[in-house]
């Protein structure tokens, strides 16, 4: 061999290897990111080609594929659309889009995904069609028709979710929408009702369980500033505060009443314990000021807030600005002002509480089941951080359970269990309706179960309305569910 030759042979050889390390790392690497991208049609393509995977609930398939007559081969066909609506989402090639389960778990079901490419070079081989894989939620059916009867036509969200690990039980939102009609290949009538719920003022496609538009927690956020306020090592739930019947915010001229009109019970003073009970506001707007919105944002943050989740559904994240001056600072210690939060953010705060002051992640794929059903994919339980020592979750967890057994949010009492809780009634204004909030754990003692309820509109009844008797018996359902009560 010319030396001519051996030259051209050796850059041969490297432009070959050049070309096998480009493609391997396309087809393995970046297989992921490119068909997550959305200008990357083929991938688009595929997903309408291929038999895609069914998505699973409590071993039923809630979401699979039928053989269709038309140019897109396949048919998404839903189970109970309007209860798992906003679970699954929906994928349409008439529409071009996807949402839900379908569109952040599309590689696993349309079988694109990197994990998935030597199953589908397997199939290639063998002269087997491609197929999609399965993905297996963590949600509860029966704790999912609970909470969707529960909530019935209350515009509002519900989400129940495992305290120990953070799978999510359940997630409800209301009004909800048929993805059957938005899976058709009928494109005048999938663009009429799509168009029709995007105009519709009570925005259906909102998954108000986890984003929408992001309401005042109320009361329930109480929760956060007592947690802060006995992290700091200056409170416990005995520390006392004064307790007039009326109490003007800071540098301002705006006067706060407690929920009663009057005192916070009798006495001068009142306990954190028992103002958390009772669930009074002036109480803690005076704390909340005494803390400083540093220290409640904080303490917010270690339950999530200010922070998106992936479940992987992407959540809004719950908001407790910066630099809140002191009138503001005092509104957020009952829930008012500029924070706001989604039922998901509100179940972290109780399921913190409840497990023992560790906040999980929240998650709803447990794993990834190929066609020849070997497991590809399983997603663990992560811990989020510690939002409380051990011994102070403890006495979070006691007032909590005052709180239902003989306190303000006795509507979500089960008969024999120890159910700890939190109720909330936010205002939105001086003529409008309030939002109506639960969020509580059950068993006391050993918790299966955090729930958060929303209830939007004053449910129905404006400003007569309240978290007790409307969003804590939907979320005593909910656990009534998960208890198998």
């Amino acid at each position: 061999m010319t030396k001519e030759l051996r030259r051209l042979s050796i850059l041969m050889l490297g432009m070959f290897l050049a070309l096998f390390a480009a493609t391997s790392w396309i087809q393995v690497v970046d297989a992921d990111a490119l068909a997550r991208n959305p200008g990357n049609t083929r991938a688009l393509y595929d997903s309408y080609q291929v038999q895609r995977g069914s998505i699973i609930v409590s071993g039923s398939a809630i979401a699979t594929s039928v053989a269709s007559n038309d140019v897109y081969s396949w048919q998404r066909v839903y189970t109970d659309a309007d209860m798992w609506g906003h679970v699954t989402g929906w994928i349409n090639p008439v529409l071009g889009s996807a949402t839900g389960i379908e569109q952040s778990m599309n590689q696993a079901l349309s079988g694109t995904a990197g994990s998935q490419f030597l199953a589908r070079i397997e199939r290639i081989i063998s002269g087997q069609p491609p197929r999609g894989s399965n993905v297996v939620l963590t949600l509860d059916a029966a704790v999912q028709r609970a909470a969707f009867d529960a909530l019935g036509d209350l515009q509002g969200g519900v989400i129940a979710i495992d305290p120990r690990t953070g799978r999510v039980l359940a997630m409800v939102s209301s009004p909800d929408f048929d993805t059957n009609l938005l899976a058709s290949h009928d494109a005048p009538a999938v663009n009429a009702y799509y168009d029709g719920l995007v105009a519709d003022p009570a925005n259906p496609l909102f998954d108000r369980s986890i984003g929408g538009d992001l309401n005042p927690p109320g009361s329930t956020f109480k929760l956060v500033v007592a947690s802060a306020a006995l992290a700091s090592g200056d409170y416990t739930p005995e520390s006392t505060l004064p307790n007039p019947a009326r109490y003007r915010l800071p540098q301002s001229s705006s006067v706060v009443f407690n929920a009663s009109g009057g005192t916070c019970g009798p006495g001068a003073e009142v306990t954190i314990a028992d103002a958390l009970r009772i669930s009074c506001n002036i109480p803690f707007a005076e704390l909340a000021v005494e803390l400083g919105d540093t220290a409640i944002r904080e303490e917010a943050e270690k339950y999530g807030f200010n922070v998106p989740f992936e479940l992987p559904l992407v959540s809004t994240p719950s908001s407790y600005p910066r630099a809140l001056d002191d009138p503001q600072t005092a509104l957020t210690g009952f829930g008012q002002g500029q924070v706001t939060a989604t039922p998901l953010q509100m179940a972290m705060v109780s399921a913190g509480i409840a497990n023992e002051g560790v906040v999980m992640n929240p998650h709803m794929v447990d794993r990834v089941i190929g066609p020849d059903l070997s497991v590809q994919q399983v997603f663990e339980d992560t811990e989020f951080g510690r939002a409380l020592d051990e011994d102070l979750a403890a006495e979070m967890r006691a007032m909590m359970v005052a709180n239902v057994s003989s306190g303000a949010a006795s509507g979500a009492r089960i008969d024999g269990v120890d159910v700890g809780g939190k109720t909330g009634t936010a205002e939105n204004g001086a003529a409008q309706p309030y939002t109506l909030w639960f969020t509580g754990f059950a068993p006391a003692d050993d918790p299966q179960v955090a729930v958060a309820v929303v209830v939007e509109d004053g449910g129905g009844q404006n400003q007569s309305g309240s978290g007790n008797t409307i969003a804590a018996p939907i979320a005593k359902k909910v656990m009534e569910a998960v208890l198998g009560r």
